[in-house]
């Protein structure tokens, strides 16, 4: 599953708190926003404080309390076998339900059974029944159904050498299922029809399933565990018109006499549940191949000519991914399909990945964005998580860790490691904000409240860093070797946190039990403050251990140290497993800088103290992306300093395209002296530079640095007609408002009917500013072709700027009515919470009306009636918020989860 890539997004941009930046920190990223948050010796106190004035107040005995059991989420137990599901559905979309008829196949686990318990969410069951094995008569059962479990009495009892075949007739209702789902998974009923009957012009009619964590009950009976495995197959009848995917090969296809068409899709291979899938819907399949086998992409009519373009490495991460891990890519084929309105940012259902529909992006989209890494992200899961699947919920690490490092290694593989650093250093952030927003958790957790909880920053961002630094501590060949000891071991099976250090152990031959316990059995991070001096021949390097130890390991950390000599960098390795370690090189003279953590693999914060003069030297010879990020970071806060200046004019032309736009948000901090040298450089690369991000940050620049230079006018008109770019092409609209509203105005006219999000948003964002009138039919007409949902999101937010300067109460009253919808219809929680905020800004609009009336003197009768249109407005947010269930939209606005 991959996650964070759209709903944390939203929430981020829900945090409204300006962040401090430490004074001396180079990976001590600063958090999403200030959290209010209480440690563990505040909560004691308060605890202790409670209880004595409660004992004071009610000169009560002294309360004795009974140990409360630790908490410990186990694995599922094993009972019944499933060993094969057969499924037959078919739709009402009408109702939104879906009629089913299962045959599964069980054994008992190993004692004799004369019971089944099945999963079977918001059911109407209509028929459970025996199919004896030889004749394939059925004999109907008794079963209760209660509490989304169907029992069922077998009418005698199976021992383990017996199998057995339960066939259950039901339907299923989905609006019906009440469970919630988490940050990551934001709905939580499995199968999900979109468009049903047809009545919304901007949307296709589709059905699709989402099975993770135990949703696939949602949809068919089944025992949704993940430590449950099984082979599958499922007879999908639609009509003609629709195209079908689900696991495994397709069979066959057989036209019906009413105008249906029964598709047979087999997994002939095992896998759990919650990876079984099924899609529905007018698609376009552009195919492909890899060794032979099927590798197609399913996308809407409008994509199909860039589907390859989408799509297209996928062959090579097959290839790469087979032979790097030594284990071949095992199941029948590789879809991916693209839904609408999906619940999260993609899932690996076996051998069929469904995508949200951000990933649907055409020629001109795909040179500011392509989500390799998430693609990459989902096909790794095809080892870990599909072949080998973490035994319980508790050991979802071994699923999601993996998937998140798979992003790093494509990335090193395809585009070289200053890629790969770069996209792992927003993940180390991630993880970071998380932290320090008051999550610590073990990556390994038994006593988690909710399942959901595990779908986090943990599991993803901090274990995939593990896993870097586990890569670099046993090396290349090892870690590669252990990982493919690990899925061949555990090939269609579960396994547990300790099945993966026993592989590595079994490789290295050494006993990693310290590793696995303070990096995945334990929580937090280390803090290290690192200092360097010089004396007598000697180096000398300390370094301090800061973090909490009360709930925080003291780590065992194997680091290297490079320490440059006249140019040349020599490395060290040592072990910082002490409060306070302090190491001493014998060198010939001064070094001309020392690297702490040279591989800067290390996770955690380090304040490291270097001067500007280290980290002048450190740009121009460390050879790291990270080398060069930290100095550019840090002297940006120094820009008007020489050394400062220095870094960033250089770093604006740096090898990797990252480090050019970091520098280039940062270089108006230099002095206003050095701005007529840098303009003809800026404009240069604006034009010229091969990555977008780049072009646009220098525009971005140009426009902050330059502002009102009418000069610049051709310039950014240049860029808005000839750069196919929609973000460079977004960044010069608002530099020319900057510089010539009218001009940029007219510009934004011509733009009206484009897609992109980047570009409407722009738009939208002038617009707001303006507030005028005649805008109003922009936002209503363009909202449809905002194609991605956080697009949609930045959109909302605009419109609801524009509404707030509004006087006219007809355009009001519209607006109004179209944030109701948004609450009422849209799916994505965040799309919700979205037109919430819109209610809200025109509910503000009205209060300042108020006000402004209030202190003017105005008549009674003026203020009444700005406070009966606030009123009004007001109804619809208290109205959808006293029916809203949505968990996520009510943490953002204040009520209960």
């Amino acid at each position: 599953m991959k996650r964070f890539l759209l709903a944390t997004m939203a929430a981020a941009l829900l945090l409204a708190q300006a962040c401090k930046t430490p004074e001396k920190t180079t990976r001590n990223p600063e958090p999403l926003a200030d959290t209010a948050a209480v440690d563990n010796a505040q909560l004691d106190s308060l605890l202790k404080a409670l209880f004595s004035n409660m004992g004071k107040e009610d000169n009560a005995d002294e309360i004795e309390s009974d140990p409360v059991p630790a908490v410990y989420q186990a694995a599922n137990k094993r009972v019944n076998d499933l060993l094969h599901t057969k499924l037959e559905v078919k739709f009402d979309f009408a109702n939104s339900r879906l009629m089913g008829k299962a045959t599964l196949t069980f054994k008992p686990y190993f004692y004799p059974v004369n019971t089944l318990v099945l999963d079977a969410k918001s059911m109407d069951i209509n028929e459970v029944s025996l199919i004896d094995n030889k004749t394939k008569a059925k004999s109907k059962l008794a079963f209760e159904y209660k509490d989304n479990k169907l029992t069922v009495q077998l009418g005698r009892t199976f021992t383990r050498d017996e199998q057995y075949m339960v066939f259950v007739d039901y339907t299923a209702n989905p609006d019906k299922v009440e469970q919630s789902g988490s940050e990551a998974i934001t709905d939580a009923k499995g199968l999900y029809f979109i468009d049903p009957k047809g009545t919304d012009p901007n949307k296709p009619t589709q059905v699709w399933t989402q099975g993770e964590t135990e949703s696939s009950s949602c949809w068919f009976p089944t025992i949704d565990s993940p430590n449950e495995k099984c082979t599958e197959e499922i007879y999908i009848t639609v009509d003609n018109k629709y195209v079908t995917l689900s696991n495994g090969k397709l069979v066959s296809q057989k036209t019906n006499t009413d105008g249906t068409r029964t598709d047979y899709w087999k997994q002939d291979l095992q896998h759990s549940p919650y990876l079984f899938m099924m899609a529905v819907g007018e698609f376009s399949i552009v195919k492909d191949k890899w060794r032979g086998k099927e590798v197609n992409y399913y996308v809407e009519k409008e994509y199909e000519p860039y589907a390859k373009q989408i799509f297209g490495n996928t062959p090579e991460m097959l290839t790469f991914f087979s032979d790097k891990l030594g284990v071949e890519y095992a199941w029948d084929k590789y879809s991916q399909i693209v839904v609408r309105d999906y619940v999260s940012g993609a899932m690996e259902n076996t051998t069929a990945t469904i995508h949200g529909e951000f990933l649907q992006r055409n020629d001109r989209e795909l040179l500011d964005e392509t989500n390799e890494g998430v693609i990459a992200h989902e096909l790794f899961h095809h080892w870990f998580g599909d072949l080998v699947t973490c035994e319980s919920w508790s050991n979802l690490p071994l699923n999601e860790s993996f998937a998140n490092y798979s992003e790093y290694l494509w990335l090193e593989h395809k585009y070289g490691r200053d890629d790969a650093d770069d996209h792992q250093m927003d993940n180390l952030n991630n993880y970071i904000a998380e932290a320090d927003g008051g999550k610590k958790v073990d990556l390994i957790r038994f006593d988690y409240v909710n399942r959901e909880d595990m779908f986090d920053r943990h599991s993803y961002d901090k274990g995939g860093r593990v896993l870097h630094m586990l890569r670099k501590y046993v090396g290349d060949d090892a870690f590669f070797t252990a990982l493919k000891d690990y899925l061949t071991t555990n090939k269609f099976q579960n396994a547990e946190i300790h099945n993966l250090r026993l592989s590595f152990e079994k490789v290295t031959g050494e006993d990693l039990n310290w590793f696995f316990n303070q990096w995945f059995l334990a929580s937090g991070h280390p803090e290290l403050d690192v200092n360097y001096d010089f004396d007598g021949g000697n180096a000398i390097v300390s370094v301090t251990q800061q973090q909490d130890f009360k709930n925080t390991p003291l780590y065992k950390l194997p680091v290297d140290i490079d320490i440059y000599v006249d140019g040349k960098a020599t490395r060290h390795r040592v072990w910082v497993d002490s409060v306070k370690n302090t190491f001493k090189f014998v060198v010939p003279t001064k070094p001309d800088l020392i690297v702490f953590d040279a591989e800067h693999q290390l996770l955690g914060k380090i304040t490291d103290n270097k001067s500007n003069n280290d980290l002048v030297y450190q740009y121009e010879h460390a050879p790291l992306y990270f080398d060069r990020w930290e100095a550019v970071d840090r002297l940006s806060k120094k820009a008007k300093s020489p050394q400062g200046t220095k870094v960033l004019k250089a770093a604006i032309s740096d090898k990797f395209y990252g480090i050019r736009a970091i520098a280039l948000r940062h270089i108006s901090k230099v002095s206003s002296s050095e701005y007529d040298g840098l303009k003809d450089q800026l404009i240069t690369i604006a034009k010229t530079d091969k990555k977008s991000l780049v072009r646009s940050s220098a525009i971005k620049a140009l426009g902050k640095m330059f502002s009102g230079d009418s000069s610049l006018v051709p310039v950014f008109t240049d860029r808005l007609n000839n750069d196919k770019s929609y973000m460079v092409i977004g960044s010069a609209l608002k530099a020319l408002a900057d510089v010539d509203k009218k001009a940029a105005m007219a510009e934004a006219k011509k733009l009206e009917n484009e897609k992109s999000g980047d570009i409407l948003g722009t738009i939208g964002e002038l617009y707001a500013e303006d507030g005028g009138a005649q805008y109003y039919d922009f936002f209503i007409k363009a909202y449809p072709n905002v194609s991605a949902a956080m697009g949609k999101y930045g959109f909302i937010t605009q419109f609801g700027t524009y509404m707030a300067k509004q006087e006219d109460d007809a355009v009001i009253d519209k607006g109004i009515a179209f944030a109701d919808n948004i609450i009422k219809n849209e799916n994505a929680w965040w799309l919700k919470l979205a037109g919430y905020s819109m209610v809200n800004a025109i509910a503000g609009h009205y209060i300042e009306q108020i006000n402004t009336l209030t202190n003017s003197g105005a008549s009674p009768d003026k203020i009444r009636a700005a406070e009966e249109k606030k009123d009004k407005v007001l109804k619809v947010f208290a109205d959808n918020y006293k029916n809203e269930k949505d968990p996520n939209v009510l943490k953002y606005l204040g009520g209960d989860e």
